[in-house]
């Protein structure tokens, strides 16, 4: 079992926690009924009921006052609001997980008076178990509550545990916010088969397999993506064309340039810096 007593409880049930409760469910990590989900509307509480036969409430002070493992699954602009509700209604040896974007872990702590604190960063994949999810703790965190929260962010897919806290803004504009990326490369990619002349349904068909083939391909071959590239472009060819098109483009420099706006945006949430000069020294990640 991943508890040993007490519940684990939602604040907040929307997509993500739903994805959470989902694989926790599929791995056997816990029973429904230890699990409890709180949100404002009691009929999402009745269809997480009816789908996987957890608890639900609608108030976060109840889902929380027995639960072993709290996890804030809320949007970033509510939590200026649930922070001070929850305060003083979290048992003090609970652990308290964060998938917010942007809130740093001395907002939290602040915000609950609680000192055992871990702010992680899925994505969108988290929803078929297939999710990528970095996560840093506060230093009173013990080891148990460690393996808890890895427990937790495993059901979602692959897991990796930071040192610093500035690796989870990083990740947010990387990772957390990569599946849109990939999915605005599909879609032009997609419109561009149909451009040619395939019917959309056919387009979708090879674009997905061949993004989902290439990573897949990737990742057993452990081969840097520039070799993989060079395997597939052949002198003169077609690919050869096609990404020297690309580059032309600007593709490479405004990929990192949105990356990098994602970046300062999860910075401004979590309350640090509105805008990151980009020519300024440079973070030292040693």
């Amino acid at each position: 079992m991943m508890l040993d007593h007490g519940d684990l409880a939602f604040v907040g049930s929307g997509i993500m926690a739903e994805a959470m409760i989902r694989g926790i469910l599929k791995q056997e990590l816990l029973s429904p009924e230890r699990i409890i989900a709180a949100g404002p509307r009691s009929e999402r509480g009745r269809e997480l009921q009816k789908r996987y036969g957890v608890r639900w409430t609608t108030q976060n002070t109840e889902a929380v006052e027995h639960a072993e493992v709290v996890v804030l699954s809320v949007k970033p602009q509510v939590m200026p609001k649930v922070l001070p509700e929850l305060r003083g209604h979290i048992k003090p040896d609970a652990l308290v997980l964060s998938i917010a974007a942007g809130v740093p872990i001395r907002t939290l702590r602040a915000g609950l008076s609680h000192d055992a604190v871990v702010r992680s960063m899925p994505n969108t994949p988290a929803q078929v178990g297939a999710g990528m999810t970095v996560w840093t703790m506060s230093e009173l965190t013990t080891e148990e509550q460690q393996t808890q929260a890895q427990s937790v962010l495993a059901a979602l897919g692959e897991e990796i545990l930071v040192e610093d806290e500035i690796y989870l803004d990083m990740a947010t504009a990387l990772s957390g916010t990569g599946p849109a990326y990939v999915f605005l490369f599909m879609e032009a990619l997609i419109d561009a088969g149909v451009h040619l002349g395939f019917s959309r349904r056919i387009s979708e068909k090879l674009v997905m397999q061949t993004v989902l083939g290439s990573a897949l391909f990737a990742m057993e071959s452990r081969a840097h993506p520039a070799e993989l590239r060079n395997m597939v472009t052949s002198p003169g060819g077609t690919s050869a064309e096609a990404l020297y098109q690309l580059d032309k483009g600007g593709l490479r420099t405004v990929l990192s340039r949105g990356v990098w706006a994602a970046y300062q945006r999860s910075r401004a949430l979590g309350g640090g810096e509105e805008r990151v000069d980009r020519n300024a020294e440079s973070l030292s990640l040693g």
